[in-house]
């Protein structure tokens, strides 16, 4: 039986369409609000059509030391071209990019996941150093 672990994908965001991009600092102040942006496709555009498109991304982060991460979001794409009239006929398309906001007076990593209904699961992370 497969792990979930041996499902997730990874790759050089710059060479792979299907890979969270996390844009933020690298350093941040001990308990103030700073943005973490996360992203498919960034450099190679990700279809987003019916048939194949990213459903969701989910940000992590681990603080250093402890056990676990915490979910900071959970971001679902559900318009991708589908209505009434069939498959990509509708005006309206979703794009796979989010924005959250948090606060942490530890370093860790932000861990993000991406899900291609085609191609599975992808991961990415960013280690985050305090200032």
């Amino acid at each position: 039986m497969k792990k979930i672990s041996e499902v997730f994908q990874e790759a050089d965001w710059k060479l792979e369409k299907h890979v969270p991009v996390i844009e933020c600092a690298d350093a941040v102040n001990a308990g103030e609000l700073f943005e973490v942006k996360v992203s498919v496709g960034k450099e190679i555009a990700h279809p987003n059509t019916t048939e194949h498109h990213i459903s969701w991304i989910t940000l992590y982060f681990h603080p250093e030391g402890e056990k676990f991460p915490y979910q900071i979001g959970h971001f679902e794409f559900a318009a991708h071209g589908g209505s009434v009239q069939g498959p990509n006929t509708s005006s309206v398309y979703t794009q796979p990019a989010v924005a959250a906001w948090l606060k942490t007076s530890k370093a860790g990593t932000l861990m993000a996941v991406s899900y291609c209904n085609i191609h599975g699961l992808w991961q990415s992370s960013k280690e985050i150093k305090l200032k």
